[in-house]
């Protein structure tokens, strides 16, 4: 039974993600659009996917000319953590959630809606969670919405010089992470090493950038997952 004293609750504990989604988003409508894209289209990856890192991934690729399984495997490989997050928060799902309603709300899990729905031990209703994506949706939307709009406005001098916001936006996600763990900066390393030698050594050239991309990702995810097993069990340590 829909319950809207719950709704509100996850309302007021999305409308941060929400509004923090719309910058993002801005940039990545803007990218998309001065890449080439319709504004329609960049609105609709952002309505049908809602995966940030995996939609610039994906879109640049577009961008590039790549093929369809190009796009498709890359996007697939960044967002697998998701289907581990879903998994986390099976455990909570109010038993009374049908079917259609878990598929619903599973489309608005993010990392950060996960973040807030894992915390504590609030059993999630569907009335909670559809009140927790509802504004973070919005936001990513409107965010691209805007970011497509302005791009046709900008001069074509002004939408070429952005072009460096996406690598940017990557060097931002990646250097926090890097510089407070040995570990991640060592797989993150080991990624840049893997496409570098399928770039430059020759007989590797019939490697598309897509496909560098999805070897360097899953080689370096291999890499970290020998070097740092997570440890489980009574005395043990979360690597």
């Amino acid at each position: 039974m829909f319950s809207t004293a719950e709704f509100k609750q996850g309302l007021a504990a999305g409308m941060p993600i929400g509004i923090g989604y719309v910058p993002v988003a801005f940039t990545f409508g803007f990218m998309a659009v001065s890449g080439g894209l319709p504004v329609w289209a960049a609105v609709l990856i952002s309505f049908t996917n809602l995966t940030s890192a995996g939609q610039f991934a994906g879109t640049n690729l577009i961008v590039a000319g790549a093929g369809s399984v190009e796009v498709a495997l890359t996007t697939f490989v960044i967002n697998l953590r998701y289907i581990l997050m879903s998994l986390a928060l099976s455990q909570k799902i109010d038993a009374a959630a049908s079917l259609k309603e878990r598929l619903i709300w599973s489309f608005g899990i993010t990392d950060e809606t996960f973040v807030v729905a894992s915390v504590g031990n609030k059993t999630l209703t569907s009335s909670y969670m559809f009140g927790l994506i509802a504004l973070p949706i919005l936001g990513w939307n409107a965010g691209t919405l805007l970011g497509g709009c302005i791009s046709q406005v900008l001069p074509e001098a002004l939408q070429n010089a952005m072009g460096i916001g996406l690598y940017a936006m990557f060097v931002a996600l990646i250097v926090p992470a890097a510089r407070d763990s040995a570990r991640v900066l060592l797989i993150i390393l080991i990624a840049v090493a893997v496409n570098c030698l399928l770039m430059y050594i020759p007989a590797f050239s019939f490697i598309s950038s897509g496909f560098r991309v999805i070897l360097a990702t899953i080689a370096a995810s291999a890499v970290g997952a020998f070097l740092y097993p997570e440890e489980s069990g009574e005395g043990g340590e979360t690597s």
